[in-house]
């Protein structure tokens, strides 16, 4: 999870870098604190950066099977890629058809962050790092 994170840290750093220093002079120059330069002026903009970070954050999240396989010990605690796992037995005949329709259902919540932040996914990834 280290990399994810700094990977993280990066894109949100080079977003606000991005960001043209004289909004910040000008709200300065009418009165404005530092909070309300951030809440007012920086978050706002920052909104396509944090939305990709959010998303990028809970589909490899969704997605992590090593960690949750060390730390769930519970079955009934398993997220769903320990879970999908439990129907793959190697000594007998596994259920694939049961595996293949959750695998499906699976993927349903990830197609749907998704769906409704591809603008903001695009929008981040593209002004990212530019001048």
């Amino acid at each position: 999870m280290l990399a994810t994170d700094t990977f993280f840290i990066f894109l949100t750093v080079q977003f606000f870098r991005s960001i043209p220093r004289e909004l910040t002079e000008a709200a300065t120059i009418d009165g404005a604190g530092h909070g309300r330069i951030f809440f007012q002026i920086m978050l706002p903009l920052s909104t396509p950066a944090l939305a990709t970070t959010a998303i990028f954050t809970f589909i490899w999240t969704w997605n992590d099977f090593f960690s949750q396989l060390i730390f769930l010990t519970d079955p009934d605690m398993y997220t769903v890629p320990v879970a999908l796992r439990t129907f793959v037995d190697s000594t007998a005949d596994s259920s694939w058809g049961s595996l293949f329709a959750n695998s499906i259902v699976s993927l349903v919540p990830i197609f749907v962050i998704f769906l409704f932040g591809q603008k903001y996914l695009v929008k981040g990834i593209a002004t990212t790092g530019m001048k």
